[in-house]
């Protein structure tokens, strides 16, 4: 791995100036006390400025097309995280953007990514089911076709559909013929979420962040929102797990986003540099420099770890040290008070679970990365 720094030059300096003074502008305390109180994770005043300034479109285009530069992106990446931005929603709506430019229609294309590219439409995952767990291809929500054929019927639920109440249209995982093996029966809709049927109902995790379960109930969905072919919606999904899970492949630059969820890294770097200046009077007590030096060491190498190896490391390593911050800092440490070490303490259990749970990870990364076999989850004799 190259850990040489990137020498910025003049035009990159100004791009870099250019976007921190925006964010400062938009990213307000206020949008930030918004946030903590919401559990939303997004701000549309937020999301539409920046779409109108171009940067939604930038992002999502490769440098060939009019989007950033790799340096440019590195550095917008950065300076998002940086400022606290309610953001998580823009990569889920750029996955699945990516999905309808690659197997959407025609029709449905323009009617969809100009909006999504400014701002207008957010797209969201409708991919776990309440029976479900990690394993969406046993998926049970049936979309059955009509006759003509130019319409389909759907019905299910869906667990976890994060920001489908500020969201225009769902990426729904749907059965299209139940007596296939799972991974041939799947067809991929986006679905429009304020179709007759619809029913989005909030769900409240343990760090405050609001999901969703959402309801379909006989939704009558045309044809033409389906995409790709009819029970080939697996080879459609893959490549957006692919992204989610953060096995795409890399290039040689080395700047590229190192792992997914780094975002909640920084916040974690944030807060131990805050727990370090709190007790530094203590530092000269060997046990608290010790416990904080592990701290450091535990959150560089996890910031140091690539792909989906560096998924597990970064939500390990949040379980493994807000404790020790907490108990480090003193029973007031147990107190909410903005993105903490209390915070970032319940924020672990669910980053364990996002995109799929460590235990899912890990065996990719034994079967995948390590050539190991699958595991045996018979019981023991």
């Amino acid at each position: 791995m190259d850990f040489s720094e990137v020498e910025l030059c003049d035009a990159d300096k100004a791009f870099r100036d250019e976007v921190r003074e925006f964010l400062a502008a938009v990213v307000t305390d206020d949008v930030i006390r918004r946030d903590l109180e919401s559990g939303d994770n997004f701000d549309e005043q937020v999301h539409l400025a920046l779409g109108s300034a171009g940067y939604l479109e930038r992002d999502w285009r490769a440098e060939a097309d009019g989007g950033f530069t790799a340096v440019q992106r590195r550095i917008f990446e950065l300076e998002i995280g940086r400022a606290h931005t309610p953001w998580f929603h823009w990569p889920t709506t750029a996955m699945v953007a990516n999905a309808v430019d690659h197997f959407g229609s025609d029709e449905l294309k323009d009617e969809v990514l100009p909006q999504v590219l400014a701002g207008r439409y957010r797209l969201c995952l409708g991919y776990t089911e309440p029976e479900g767990g990690s394993d969406i291809a046993t998926c049970k929500t049936r979309a059955v076709r009509e006759a003509d054929g130019s319409t389909w019927i759907i019905n299910g639920s869906k667990m976890f559909t994060s920001n489908a109440h500020h969201a225009q249209y769902v990426y729904l995982i749907t059965n299209t013929d139940p007596q296939a093996p799972k991974h041939q029966s799947l067809t991929m809709f986006l679905v429009p979420l304020d179709s007759p049927g619809v029913e989005i109902q909030p769900i409240r995790t343990v760090d405050g962040d609001r999901t969703n379960i959402t309801f379909y109930s006989d939704v009558r969905v045309d044809d033409r929102y389906r995409i790709g072919p009819v029970n080939g919606g697996w080879g459609v999904l893959r490549e957006a797990l692919n992204a989610e899970h953060g096995t795409v492949e890399r290039d040689a630059s080395g700047l590229q986003k190192i792992a997914v969820m780094t975002e909640h890294a920084l916040l974690l770097a944030e807060e131990v540099d805050r727990v370090a200046s709190v007790v530094g009077d203590r530092l000269g007590d060997g046990e608290v420099a010790y416990r904080l030096g592990r701290s450091v060491a535990r959150l560089e190498a996890a910031l140091s770890t690539p792909e989906m190896f560096g998924r597990v490391a970064i939500a390990q390593t949040l379980r493994d040290i807000t404790p020790d911050l907490m108990d480090i800092l003193g029973p007031a440490s147990a107190l909410p008070s903005g993105r903490s070490a209390e915070y970032l303490f319940r924020l672990a259990l669910p980053m364990g679970i996002y995109g799929g749970t460590l235990d899912v990870f890990r065996n990719m990364i034994a079967q995948h990365a390590l050539g190991l076999g699958k595991p045996n989850y018979s019981p023991p004799r």
